[in-house]
């Protein structure tokens, strides 16, 4: 206990002295601390390396790249990746001897290691003492052996491999005909079945289709079937594959012998296989790339496997939300290799272009930059303000399935605006917030959840509440069937709890946006990011929050990503209505958001009083309005009542709205 303290003190107080602490020689360190190295030491060894690696890291690119660069190991910089030599697979620690060259890919933007022997994955932090430098003593490396030991054993307890179900035939050419027969792949070459290693169970009548990974090794597979007459697919693992799957087009007809030897440095990539066999057809000399999650995700894992790609195009659904979500891929992939075929009624997914008898190389010769570089024209706009025209319910957002009332208003919850929520203490803000954010996480809009106020186990408690629409504590036995359901949502939550500083929040948001591809973040509330701190007593507070609510609307606008922040209001009479001049604060607030939900509570102020979430300013519509607000204590939701149905006297249902 004393030496930590000590080390505590030390670095408490090596904090303090900003730059003059670089100043210091190791050896004045050492001669006023003698015992400091080997303490440090042995402390760094009993790391946990099993501490999640979405958890953002702290080191910079530069010190990845100079770390590396100091060890006798290569630093190849690539679009997304640093690629080197794993330094721990199959490597001695200060030997300059590599038995075998296995390869670790580093992303430069989380920092988070990708091993291609092990698939291990990890923070940088965990990999980073490895890379020993050239002249290191012997005991420095007898210590790195026995710390090369502890992180191989913890990597023994990872996700089992996946491998395809026994019993199933391998497809060829013959096969591969009636299999198209069977799924309704019509136009699709027997050989592209053939190219992709696909498996067939002709029991089930399920074609499977394996995903690898940047060493070509099976990490899962896509399952096709029929089911009520439509071609169904699905991915196995449901979340966090790294697998891809590769299919090389050529612009001669050739054999697939020929197509897997030739070297290809552009890349399409689409959503399923059906789309992934439907480019076989097309002379385009390119390898389609299928996606393992659709529009869901697109994990860190699969980026190596794209790194050998010069040029990247996107082919995804002609839609908004194909649009949007090419955009945020695009930022992971490095959007100036990056290129999207324009969703449009003329430009649609491949498979449906097959289908109609459209070119297929025609189409993708139009592929555009993500980026335009100059905007001068309306040219420049027109493919994209036809995209809108063409898909206008979607351009309007989400639609929320419990508060009608919200669509008619608002019409939708929309990628990158900024919603500010306010209302008195107590009228139920956090509640009302987690039955909204539970309706759209329910409809696939992946949620990061920042509560500050309250504890993660209460929240999640409460959004699985409303979710089971009854109080599981005296219902137990259903406990696990509603946890598993709430499981497989795209909920995560952050750690945070109490004051805050905004950096390690923007941090933290910036983290989850690229690696788990969020698009709706909550932050409850405002306030606890303002500080009660030292070094803050003396800064204006108006300033600050300012300051705050300018860093998430740049972070929506960057990232295309909806904040909802939640604000306490100024305190007021309580028989005056809230506006928005009432919102904590200076005028910003209001200024910057798109949306401003009111929560007024007249339930204290008058006998018959009712509660009810006013829409005080609609940026995208301009609609105003009121929602009444009616509490289910049971389930903890304001979920708006449905209409009810009466039969008449012709045997005709009519429907009855609830007085409101």
């Amino acid at each position: 206990m004393f030496l930590k303290r000590l080390l505590y003190s030390y670095t408490k107080s090596g904090h303090h002295l900003g730059p003059f602490r670089t100043a210091q020689s190791p050896a004045a360190t050492t001669t006023h601390f003698p015992g400091l190295p080997s303490l440090r030491a042995r402390l760094s060894s009993s790391l946990d390396f099993k501490d999640d690696p979405s958890v953002p890291g702290t080191t910079s690119l530069f010190n990845i790249k100079k770390t590396i660069k100091a060890s006798p190991f290569e630093c190849v910089d690539g679009f997304v990746c640093i690629r080197t030599v794993c330094p721990v697979c199959h490597t001695e620690p200060g030997s300059d001897q590599v038995s075998a060259k296995e390869t670790i890919y580093i992303n430069k933007t989380t920092g988070t290691f990708t091993c291609s022997a092990c698939r291990h994955l990890g923070r940088w932090e965990y990999i980073e003492k490895f890379f020993v430098p050239y002249g290191k003593s012997a005991k420095t490396v007898q210590e790195m052996r026995k710390l090369r030991d502890v992180f191989l054993d913890s990597k023994k307890g990872g996700p089992a491999p996946v491998e395809l179900p026994g019993g199933l035939a391998i497809v060829d050419e013959k096969l591969a005909g009636e299999i198209c027969g069977e799924l309704g792949l019509d136009g699709i070459p027997p050989a592209s079945l053939v190219q992709v290693a696909s498996r067939w169970d002709a029991r089930y009548k399920h074609l499977y289709v394996p995903l690898v990974d940047v060493e070509s090794a099976v990490v899962g597979y896509k399952v096709l079937s029929i089911e009520k007459n439509e071609l169904v697919e699905r991915t196995v693992p449901d979340t966090n594959c790294s697998g891809l799957i590769y299919l090389k087009c050529l612009a001669e007809s050739k054999t697939v012998a020929s197509a897997k030897s030739k070297d290809q440095s552009s890349a399409i990539l689409v959503l399923n296989v059906w789309d992934l066999l439907a480019l076989s057809t097309a002379k385009i000399n390119a390898t389609a790339i299928c996606l393992p999650h659709d529009l869901k995700s697109l994990p860190q894992q699969c980026l190596p496997g794209l790194e050998r790609f010069q040029k990247l195009t996107l082919w995804f659904n002609y839609d908004t939300a194909g649009w949007d979500i090419a955009r945020n891929y695009a930022r992971k992939l490095e959007e100036r290799r990056c290129m999207f075929v324009r969703p449009t009624d003329a430009h649609p997914t491949p498979a449906k272009a097959l289908g109609l008898g459209l070119d297929l190389k025609l189409i993708y010769g139009k592929a555009q930059p993500i980026l335009h570089q100059s905007i001068t024209t309306f040219h420049s706009l027109r493919q994209d303000v036809l995209s809108e025209l063409q898909n206008i319910d979607k351009v309007q957002g989400v639609k929320w399935r419990r508060y009608p009332t919200l669509n008619k208003l608002l019409k939708g919850h929309r990628k990158g605006e900024l919603t500010v929520l306010t209302g008195p203490t107590g009228c139920g803000k956090t509640t009302f917030m987690s039955d909204y954010s539970l309706d759209l996480a329910l409809q696939g809009v992946s949620t990061l959840w920042g509560s500050f106020e309250i504890r993660n186990t209460r929240l999640a408690t409460t959004l699985l509440r409303q979710m089971a629409g009854r109080p599981l504590d005296v219902n137990l036995s259903e406990f696990d069937h509603w946890a598993d359901e709430f499981e497989q949502l795209p909920v995560y939550f952050m750690t945070f709890h109490g004051q805050q500083p905004i950096k390690v929040v923007m941090d933290a948001i910036e983290h989850a946006q690229y690696v788990h591809d969020i698009q709706h973040v909550i932050i409850d509330n405002l306030q606890f990011m303002m500080g009660v701190s030292e070094e803050s007593k003396h800064l204006d507070r108006y300033w600050k929050q300012d300051a705050i609510i300018a860093s998430f609307r740049t972070f929506a606008t960057r990232k295309n990503c909806h904040v909802t922040l939640v604000i306490h209001p100024r305190k007021e009479r309580d028989t005056d209505d809230l506006t928005t001049s009432s919102i904590f604060g200076g005028a910003k607030a209001s200024q910057e958001a798109d949306n401003v939900l009111i929560i007024q509570d007249k339930r204290l102020t008058s006998v018959r009083g009712k509660k009810y979430l006013q829409i005080a300013k609609n940026r995208y519509s301009g609609d105003l309005g009121i929602m009444p607000l009616d509490f289910d204590k049971l389930s903890l939701s304001y979920a708006q009542k449905r209409k009810k149905t009466e039969p008449t006297a012709g045997g005709e249902s009519l429907e009855l709205v609830p007085s409101q």
